[in-house]
């Protein structure tokens, strides 16, 4: 679940949460008993990555990415007990919604731009001007990194192998425990990654200062992470906010079209590749290609590109940590009650867990957002505000996990929860006004640059229309840079001179840049010659009536009827939430019917909700492809399957539009709109699929199978002792015959096994979690707390966002050169804090140290990023290069920033799952 820009704020509101982390030091003296990674964090950027001159082409390349990437963060890590490897599997239908509207929301926009490309290679060839072929590959759509496709079972088998491999030839593998819980697993791979440890901080043998470390840059795993309750734990992740340039030795012309495609808005991208100043590129000169036009084919292979790449050493990305416990103590600070009601027990961990579900309002993966709330305009804080000056009148604590099980929803206090968010909606009227000024003014300003003939989109429009594009088509990014592949793979035809190999590769720019304009001036409804539609006109006296008339068709006596049912599933959707995160899944079906969500001064009546929820079952692999996946993916399921999504006598193909509604009211950029597709009906797909499911294939059916993790451990490690004592008298076993672990020995792991696999030095067995385990809502008996290190000074004072003028306060100068002092194994080190910046955006460049800049900086550079003694500064302050000062761009001096912040609210992992990174916003790349 992604929590649109929560990390963003986090780090520039509480700057000494994140320290650096480095393969070659001891990161500061922390030493990790486990290690977890979230694998579609990992997937993602190696199957379709931002940074490598001459992206994978197949399968095994992008295996072999994985397997780096694993590598390095193993490397940096160095986990001394446990390795678990996390990929997604079958996810709940609340998120299926979510997951659908954006693959067919992708496969809009890919065909819509391939159209615009193939017009424009057309005229290209008219005009006797020669680029580079277009390139199918396997990996020419990002929708098979869903559970159940051919990409995922070939995945799971891989890296099996690769773990036998790394357990036998690595001594640091062999001595600790490996478990894969792959796509045949269901539930979403962070959420598996809790339910595990959930369960072990529940075994009588854990231990309390056992040392966690999960890798991912989703958001909602900072959320996951408090929700534990573990002190020790941190978060690793790349250090997005500095992304120097690195393709040293690259050709100018190259160089500018890679960055053209790194412009797309990708994000976890794969290590930068680099040439070594005292090694060349192959001359163009004597390389061997191809030369075709516009329309010709090239059937060429791209085994010089994948020479070039073996030449080209790689460049890591920084690292860093994000330390829970360093959190808690900053919202133990932060989220301090001085009036508390009478008899209340000020507990930190009850404090943690209201914090946690007082942001579910901001919007998440399972339910929209709220009008009101936008993390970008100060929602957070808002809510924190709220929070502390009402928590008198509120009488308590919004929730208690202890109850988390119990259904009658003690778990969550409904009528307190209502005074809550009434209060929130208190500001309402003021944030949308204020949001309807800023809008206003900002339309008033394209509208003078639209009338003035000699004006230019500045860079930072550009950026931001670009990063639309980024959003719109991930299959022709990706394809742009298989075509730079191509430009060096045809080695048997002729040799072409220097200036032939530049032209065609200037031409293939040109033809890039083009459409990267007309799709950026198609994807701005304003400066493409509309008008902004705004029915609602949130802000203007009626708004909220035309809320309910616009977005629901709810005619004036009916707004109140349709008000009720809507608070009625959203009180729902909230205490589903909170059971996800605490316990795990409440239902498997159950998902939020509606497309928008309420505002907060709607949700009157919390108390007459009843809610409760049906457990039921996950869908199968192949159902869920059905669920989520657009036609124009239907290559990726099985033919019986197939046939339900294209055939014309399907009885489900309505399921299937190939033209749907998108409601861009009140929205500038079209990929702001909202996808209004049918809801699967699942009992009618599932009638279907149960009839289609017979004629699946022997490999078909293990593709569609729902598995259990794999445990791999060392034969000679001290549990692999032990199984090899329990089994050598025994022949085989039945497949539900599982062996408590914790009856063998108490290794640091609990739960259930089955032998599967064994040979001389690795058992492979299938495990399974206790079924019977009561989580712990607290900190765990014995855990030693680290010495507290945060003040009050350390937090970043911020205005409520509707209480100043403009889009963006005005920033105080802040010291760079955070040090802080944490009991980290008993050592004091010193731990250097990384700040986020300001309207990060893909460009990621910092100031020109030579000058001092002026004027309003492009988004693509919208941000800088210090260290050491480097300082940020106010949009208002000129700063010099002598001091290594950079300046901080205000939001309000870019024409296009707030654009660029309102991205955040669609933000979340599932971008994706169901897209290139190429498809998601810039400002995403941080999650």
């Amino acid at each position: 679940m992604g929590v649109p820009s929560f990390f963003r704020w986090l780090v520039q509101k509480y700057p000494k949460i994140v320290s650096d982390a480095n393969s070659d030091e001891n990161h500061h003296g922390l030493e990790f008993d486990n290690l977890y990674l979230d694998m579609n964090g990992i997937i993602h950027p190696c199957f379709h990555p931002e940074d490598m001159l001459f992206p994978p082409s197949t399968f095994e390349d992008v295996f072999s990415n994985i397997y780096d990437y694993i590598d390095q963060l193993f490397n940096i890590v160095k986990p001394r007990k446990l390795l678990y490897m996390a990929i997604d599997g079958v996810a709940p239908r609340a998120k299926m919604n979510q997951q659908r509207a954006r693959r067919f929301r992708t496969a809009k926009d890919n065909e819509a731009a391939e159209e615009v490309e193939t017009k424009l290679r057309k005229k290209f060839e008219r005009e006797g001007k020669k680029v580079l072929p277009r390139e199918e590959s396997e990996l020419s759509d990002s929708n098979i990194i869903t559970p159940g496709t051919e990409f995922m079972y070939l995945l799971s088998k891989k890296l099996q192998n690769y773990i036998k491999r790394r357990m036998t030839n690595d001594s640091r593998w062999s001595k600790i425990k490996v478990i894969l819980s792959d796509a045949n697993v269901p539930s979403e791979g962070e959420h598996k990654i809790m339910s595990f440890i959930r369960a072990q901080r529940s075994s009588e043998g854990y231990d309390p200062n056992t040392q966690h470390c999960l890798y991912g840059l989703d958001a909602d795993l900072i959320m996951l992470a408090l929700a534990t309750h573990e002190v020790h734990f941190s978060i690793l992740r790349e250090d997005v906010l500095v992304q120097e340039e690195i393709l040293n030795g690259v050709s100018e012309l190259e160089r500018s079209a890679h960055k053209a495609e790194s412009y797309s808005g990708k994000c976890r991208g794969w290590f930068k590749q680099v040439v070594d100043k005292s090694e060349s590129l192959p001359k163009p000169a004597s390389c061997h290609i191809e030369v075709v036009s516009a329309s010709e084919k090239s059937d060429s292979c791209s085994e010089a590109s994948k020479k070039l790449n073996r030449r080209l050493p790689v460049m890591k990305k920084p690292f860093q940590y994000l330390h829970i416990w360093l959190l808690r103590e900053y919202l133990h600070i932060d989220l301090n009650i001085s009036d508390p009601p009478e008899n209340l027990n000020i507990d930190l961990e009850r404090i943690i867990d209201d914090f946690i579900f007082i942001c579910f309002f901001t919007g998440n993966d399972f339910l929209p957002h709220m009008p009101t709330l936008e993390i970008h305009e100060g929602a957070i804080d808002l809510l924190m505000y709220v929070y502390k000056k009402e928590m008198k009148n509120l009488g308590g604590y919004l929730v208690d996990t202890h109850w988390i099980e119990d259904k009658k929803g003690r778990y969550i206090k409904l009528k307190r929860v209502e005074k809550f968010i009434l209060s929130v909606g208190e500001y309402e009227e003021k944030i949308f006004k204020k949001r309807l000024e800023i809008k206003e003014r900002k339309l008033r300003r394209i509208q003078s640059e639209l009338l003035n003939a000699d004006t230019e989109d500045d860079g930072s429009i550009e950026a931001n229309l670009w990063s639309s594009l980024g959003n719109t088509d991930n299959a022709f990014q990706d394809r742009k840079v298989s075509e730079i592949v191509d430009s060096t793979s045809g080695l048997d035809e002729k040799d072409i001179s220097l200036t032939d190999y530049s032209e065609v590769l200037n031409n293939t720019k040109e033809l890039m840049q083009e459409l990267k304009d007309r799709i950026q001036h198609q994807s701005d409804t304003f400066r493409n010659g509309g008008v902004i539609s705004d029915k609602v006109k949130l802000g203007v006296q009626g708004w909220k009536k035309r809320y309910y008339e616009v977005k629901f068709s709810a005619k004036t006596d009916e707004v109140e009827q349709r008000r009720r049912s809507l608070v009625a599933k959203y009180t729902e959707g909230l205490c589903w939430v909170l059971k996800y995160y605490f316990s795990g899944v409440p239902s498997w079906t159950w998902f939020y019917p509606f497309h928008y969500g309420p505002f907060a001064s709607d949700l009157k009546g919390l108390t007459q909700v009843n809610v409760k929820f049906q457990k039921g079952l996950p869908l199968k692999p192949f159902d869920q492809l059905l669920a989520v996946l657009p036609p124009k993916s239907c290559h990726a399921l099985p033919e019986a399957y197939k046939r339900l999504m294209v055939d014309a006598d399907s009885s489900i193909l309505e399921f299937y539009p190939a033209r749907f509604e998108t409601d861009a009211d009140g929205k500038r950029f079209m990929w702001q709109a909202i996808c209004k597709l049918p809801f699967i009906q699942e009992d009618r797909l599932l009638v279907e699929t149960k009839k289609a499911e017979t004629e699946l294939k022997d490999h078909e059916k293990e593709r569609n199978a729902e598995t259990a993790d794999q445990l791999f451990i060392g034969s000679s490690s001290g549990l692999g002792e032990q199984i090899s004592s329990v089994y050598k008298n025994c022949t085989s076993f039945m497949p539900n015959d599982y062996i408590k672990i914790n009856d063998m020995l108490n290794d640091g792991l609990s739960g259930f096994m089955h032998l599967c696999e064994a040979d001389q030095d690795i058992f492979c067995a299938f495990y399974k979690l206790p079924s019977d385990y009561v989580p712990k809502r607290h900190l765990a008996e014995g855990v030693n707390i680290p010495e507290e290190s945060i003040s009050e000074a350390d937090i970043v004072k911020r205005e409520l966002w509707h209480e100043y003028n403009g889009s963006a306060p005005n920033r105080a100068l802040v010291n760079r050169n955070h040090v802080q002092k944490s009991s980290l194994k008993n050592k004091e080190p010193a731990v250097i804090s990384k700040f986020a910046g300001t309207g990060w955006s893909v460009g990621r460049g910092k100031l020109n140290n030579s000058t001092t800049q002026t004027g309003p900086v492009p988004a693509l550079k919208s941000y800088a990023h210090c260290v050491g003694n480097r300082s940020f500064l106010s949009s208002s302050t000129s700063t010099s290069a002598s001091g290594h000062n950079w300046r901080l761009q205000k939001q309000s001096n870019n024409s296009a920033s707030d654009n660029s912040w309102s991205r955040w609210q669609n933000t979340d992992k599932d971008s994706w799952q169901s897209s290139s990174t190429s498809n998601r916003p810039i400002s995403s790349q941080i999650f």
